[in-house]
């Protein structure tokens, strides 16, 4: 009897290495059954209380925008909207890129903050908002770049596009390559300043998605957050055009714009109670117009809805069995933070379930996707976020999978 287990041992051992253990790549998912007719009738249910919601939206936020945007952060949710894609001038906003554009090339290392930016002519003969660069003056890339973020100069602008792309024209180009990266379908830029341009336009929804990439840099928000800086040695007073900054409790930052063609425009950010915000409102008629309809769209957005935080970055939610590593399990946690926004009185209806592959094969990097979390409002899944592998697994000695294997087959004949 022991020497048939012996050999029962050994032919698995043999199956084991010649064919291996087969690992599954992805989470299981429930098959449904669902007829084509119920998937219809779900889909026109959910556009119907879609549309229901928007008009409430509409009805609670009545703003003299022409068109105007309010986003929640975490999710890219939009919770109120009207006339979100149409294209239209967005006088200085278009700073937001020309920001994002020089921050990335801050990060990559192609710049520095400390670098010394000199004044073209080019930049010097800059008209509308400016600091009033003479041709061949000097400042670091910081404080020129403090210049467009709160005083809103164009000639500034300029400068910093001939330091990093080495034209103003290559710097623009390199601003809608970016616009594409982010799908931005329906924005052109043709300068950095946002001077009246010829086929030069944005819409709404895609300065709140253009916003919601600059606001990931901390220095964004540590420039656009400047309520007053001194310019050369206090000659020069620069106080922030964005005037929420005084205004609004939970004002965070943004940019301003206005010229007699794009009328008054803002994309900002606010924050309270963790649920952190983004207004755009474009075309607003009058003087200062833009700042109370931004106003309008917070208070309608802090009013109606809630943070609900689901998951930490980095918190183990599970852990998956690792074959033919040095370990036999390792722990998986979300890739990104795992939240919603939910109108309040809703909290209870959010619930999450977390899918995890059965096995996964050495080696494995850290970082590696391994499954998924789920969140849902109600039946509805509104968000799926991955499950990364928290460290990493080299691939084991040999001796250490027969002995794995020598176990699992001795434990199988008991």
């Amino acid at each position: 009897m022991i020497c048939k287990k012996i050999s029962c041992l050994i032919v698995i051992l043999m199956m084991l290495f010649s064919f291996g253990i087969p690992a599954s790549a992805q989470p299981a998912e429930k098959n449904t059954a669902e007829s084509a007719g119920q998937n219809a009738a779900e889909s026109a249910e959910k556009n119907t209380a879609e549309s229901a919601e928007q008009k409430a939206a509409e009805a609670a936020v009545q703003t003299t925008a022409e068109s105007a945007v309010l986003m929640e952060v975490g999710t890219g949710e939009i919770l109120f909207e009207k006339n979100a894609d149409k294209e239209l001038p967005p006088a200085s906003v278009t700073k937001v890129m020309t920001l994002l554009v020089a921050l990335e090339a801050v990060e990559n290392g192609k710049v520095k903050l400390t670098d010394t930016v000199a004044a073209s002519e080019n930049a010097s003969k800059m008209g509308g908002s400016q600091i009033y660069l003479e041709q061949g003056e000097e400042m670091d890339l910081k404080t020129m770049l403090i210049s467009i973020a709160v005083g809103s100069a164009n000639d500034a602008c300029v400068a910093v596009a001939e330091h990093i792309a080495g034209s103003h024209e290559v710097y623009v180009e390199m601003m809608n390559d970016k616009a594409a990266e982010l799908g931005l379908k329906h924005t052109k830029f043709i300068n950095s300043y946002g001077l009246p341009a010829e086929g030069h336009y944005t819409s709404a929804r895609d300065l709140a998605v253009l916003t919601r990439e600059a606001i990931k840099y901390p220095l964004f928000n540590e420039l656009t957050t400047i309520k007053k800086h001194d310019l050369r040695g206090g000659e020069f007073v620069l106080l922030n055009t964005n005037k929420l900054l005084w205004w609004y409790r939970g004002a965070e930052g943004g940019k301003t714009g206005w010229t007699s063609e794009a009328k008054y425009c803002l994309a900002s950010t606010a924050r309270r109670d963790n649920l952190r915000l983004i207004a755009v409102v474009m075309a607003s008629p009058e003087p200062r117009s833009h700042f109370r309809e931004s106003m309008k769209l917070y208070n309608y957005g802090f009013a109606q809805y809630e943070y609900v935080p689901v998951a930490k970055e980095g918190q183990v939610l599970g852990q998956v069995r690792v074959l033919k590593g040095t370990v036999d399990n390792i722990t998986v946690a979300p890739r990104v933070d795992v939240s919603t926004v939910i109108q309040k009185g809703h909290k209870k209806d959010v619930t999450h379930k977390v899918n995890l592959v059965s096995t996964v094969t050495a080696p494995v990097a850290n970082g590696q996707t391994i499954g998924d979390i789920k969140v849902y409002e109600g039946k509805e899944e509104v968000l799926k976020v991955d499950l990364v592998a928290t460290r990493e697994i080299p691939k084991g000695m040999p001796f250490r999978h027969m002995f794995t294997l020598m176990r699992a087959a001795y434990n199988y004949q008991q």
